[in-house]
């Protein structure tokens, strides 16, 4: 994927941001919890590597139809916390010349630490900002970024391709004008994960990230050749183990991969779990905890 658009974002863009970071409050080193009772793993099923490779155990009946007053639609009041909602603003932002639709939840300058999240095929925006789907683990992530000084941003990508990674570099470089200096975590869910392989191949967006997260994507056999497997960027993985659409073995044996050459990685498999499965389980304090916002 030859991405020159993109590293012309960066050059241009991040040369322009003045580091200040003195007057903004200081990143987190592990944000602080929120709802963990409701949101934290449940039965570990299997553990190797320290405990970087867990098998966790899901169940429909009590993931989704017990978490939801409407399946798959309305989560459960008790897992959502709408006073974050005086935070959330829609913004369009230009990123590099093109106009870009996001969500925007949290410090709209100085911010702590940075999360955007890419969605995948025949998403945009209003699903990374939903509050009731994904048994409000969107909600929660909201919650997190505001509670612990951060901010979030939910962009509406337009394609997966080329254009698509400019349009997210160019967000990156807007995240990072905004809060210079600050750790930033890229997380793509399903085909969204082709946005975060794409920006591993920009030397200026890896140096602007603190740690990316694939949730139920596809794999990148050529990883090993991009600038973020040379900076050894951190990579934290969750998958379904019966996703249709991405095998799950393919992203394990990438994982187990990465493992064995020492590079930082971190593997969540849901016993049972669907494509979908990783958006509404994944426990986002936990991950971005061991990716780090300090």
């Amino acid at each position: 994927m030859h991405l020159s658009t993109a590293h012309l974002i960066f050059r241009g863009l991040l040369a322009c941001a003045v580091m200040v970071a003195s007057s903004f409050p200081a990143a987190a080193a592990q944000l602080q919890p929120f709802k963990d009772e409701l949101f934290s793993y449940g039965t570990v099923l299997e553990t190797a590597d320290g405990g970087d490779y867990r098998v966790v155990d899901y169940q429909e009946m009590r993931d989704i139809n017990g978490r939801d007053q409407v399946p798959e639609r309305r989560a459960k009041r008790a897992y959502v916390s709408l006073g974050v909602k005086s935070e959330q603003v829609n913004e369009t932002i230009d990123a590099a010349g093109r106009p870009l639709d996001i969500t925007r939840v949290g410090r709209g300058q100085g911010a702590a630490f940075a999360v955007i999240f890419i969605h995948g095929r025949g998403g945009d925006r209003r699903l990374g900002a939903n509050d009731w789907s994904f048994g409000g683990n969107f909600n929660r992530l909201k919650n997190l970024a505001v509670e612990n000084g951060g901010v979030y941003y939910a962009p509406s990508v337009r394609s997966f391709d080329d254009a698509g990674v400019a349009d997210v570099a160019g967000l990156i470089a807007y995240a990072q004008r905004q809060s210079p200096g600050r750790p930033l975590v890229l997380a793509c869910a399903s085909m969204g994960s082709f946005i975060c392989w794409g920006m591993t191949r920009n030397p200026q967006a890896v140096a602007a990230l603190k740690g990316m997260m694939i949730m139920g994507g596809p794999t990148d056999p050529t990883f090993r050749n991009s600038a973020a497997y040379k900076a050894k960027l951190p990579l934290f993985f969750s998958h379904g183990s019966a996703d249709s659409v991405y095998a799950a073995a393919d992203q394990v044996a990438l994982y187990r991969s990465l493992k064995a050459a020492g590079y930082p990685s971190r593997f969540v498999l849901f016993q049972t779990g669907s494509h979908g499965t990783p958006v509404r389980m994944t426990d986002w304090r936990d991950a971005l905890n061991w990716i780090g916002l300090d």
